[in-house]
């Protein structure tokens, strides 16, 4: 499923899988080893991150995570600042492959460097979602815009989103995201999907993960979340502060095919006879049947029916009824009691 495919929503079933590689290289040959590896693991999107460091921080801002450490992130986001000519390159190879492609732009300034690439859609990162004069920048883009909501109040979402309509665009996926890097199992409150399902039954809602392995992703688009975005490297203990709570070939392949399971799994949410219960209706309800041989003119009673496999016959929720009415015709042992054997 593409882009366009996923906001017209024409196969409700398909949830929408990006694959974060920004971060996790620094060469154009990473990049398409990433991207290779992507495609093989079945991902629908690979996502960048834009920045440049003079436009993002300010050299006094420091990180203090527990996938960084302590360290400057104006010598971090330096460091690892991409070209323009360079996001030209790995974008045109993710299209070669068939994928989609995005980033997650810092500034005006990347939003700018962006559209003039061709993008399609933008994310807006958790310390981006209350920056309101960036919202509406992007908004007058009427792109699509995947809204990270790490570190927001439910109030905050509200305005973010109402910011963005503003505008007049109204092509937005809400992800819910926590701004934990890693994120552990007693933070990732996955019923908040429910919450934003809720609060804003028009928008599609997507899970940002940034757990430790699989577990949490999938169990999002159990919750409801169609779009999910997880960070995609080649090897987990690399360096960097992404590699650690990004899923490697392996585990991005295994999380693909799960959730392809699971919007298997989902189905319709009409409760009816489906697949092989149309057949096991027959073989393995029960019936009412005759427990000896009957005579034509005899009374059925406890003693000549009981309630017995298969199904097919009279349903056992007719078994009062039955009771004290003649047999039409004989009839043998084990037999199942249609209602032109009752007179």
């Amino acid at each position: 499923m593409n882009l366009e495919e996923l906001f017209s929503r024409k196969n409700k079933l398909h949830v929408y899988i990006i694959a974060e590689i920004g971060g996790n290289f620094t060469t154009y040959e990473e990049a398409k080893n990433l991207i290779d590896a992507a495609k093989e693991a079945g991902v629908d999107c690979i996502k960048l991150q834009t920045y440049r460091a003079e436009t993002l921080s300010t050299k006094k801002a420091m990180f203090d995570m527990e996938n960084t450490g302590k360290i400057s992130q104006y010598e971090f986001f330096k460091k690892h600042e991409l070209s323009k000519e360079l996001h030209r390159m790995i974008f045109d190879y993710a299209q070669n492959k068939g994928l989609d492609w995005f980033s997650t732009p810092a500034h005006q300034t990347d939003v700018d460097m962006l559209e003039a690439l061709g993008v399609k859609a933008f994310k807006i990162g958790a310390d981006d979602a209350v920056n309101i004069p960036f919202l509406k920048y992007i908004g007058k883009k009427d792109l699509p815009i995947y809204l990270s909501t790490g570190m927001c109040t439910l109030e905050e979402i509200k305005a973010s989103v109402a910011t963005i309509l503003g505008t007049g665009n109204n092509k937005i996926v809400i992800f819910h995201t926590i701004s934990g890097y890693p994120t552990y199992p007693e933070h990732v409150n996955l019923k908040v999907i429910k919450t934003l399902q809720i609060e804003f039954p028009e928008f599609l809602i997507g899970f940002s993960d940034h757990t430790l392995s699989a577990l949490a992703s999938i169990c999002a688009v159990v919750m409801g979340a169609k779009v999910i975005e997880r960070h995609f490297t080649l090897n987990k203990n690399a360096t960097g502060p992404d590699h650690m709570l990004s899923s490697d070939p392996k585990e991005m392949k295994y999380l693909v095919e799960s959730i392809r399971t699971v919007e298997k799994m989902l189905g319709s949410a009409v409760k009816a006879p489906i697949g092989p219960e149309i057949k096991n209706i027959i073989n393995n309800r029960k019936s009412i049947v005759t427990t000896r041989n009957i005579k034509k003119g005899e009374v059925f009673n406890n003693g000549n029916i009981s309630i017995k496999r298969p199904g097919g016959g009279i349903q056992p929720k007719f078994f009062e009824e039955i009771i004290g009415r003649k047999v039409s015709r004989d009839m043998k042992e084990d037999t199942l009691i249609a209602w032109e054997d009752i007179s």
